[in-house]
């Protein structure tokens, strides 16, 4: 009777094992890729109000660089 076998059974296993780490992979890619990019621009935002806040004048220097220090840390 022909079969899988011992070998061909356990090599099914892996390849079935191997295409579900691919494609794991390329989902968490393509998660922290989009991660990168919303942050970054969330925070590129957060900058161009804190910049128009000190030029009105509705913040010191002071607060402007504590602020500004806090945004780029994370």
């Amino acid at each position: 009777m022909m079969g899988f076998g011992y070998f061909g059974i356990l090599g099914a296993i892996f390849m079935l094992l191997f295409w579900i780490a691919i494609i794991v992979a390329v989902a968490l890619l393509i998660k922290w890729i989009i991660e990168q990019g919303s942050s970054g621009t969330s925070r590129n935002r957060a900058l161009e109000i804190l910049d128009e806040k000190y030029a009105r004048g509705e913040i010191n220097d002071e607060e402007y660089e504590r602020r500004k220090r806090k945004l780029l840390e994370s």
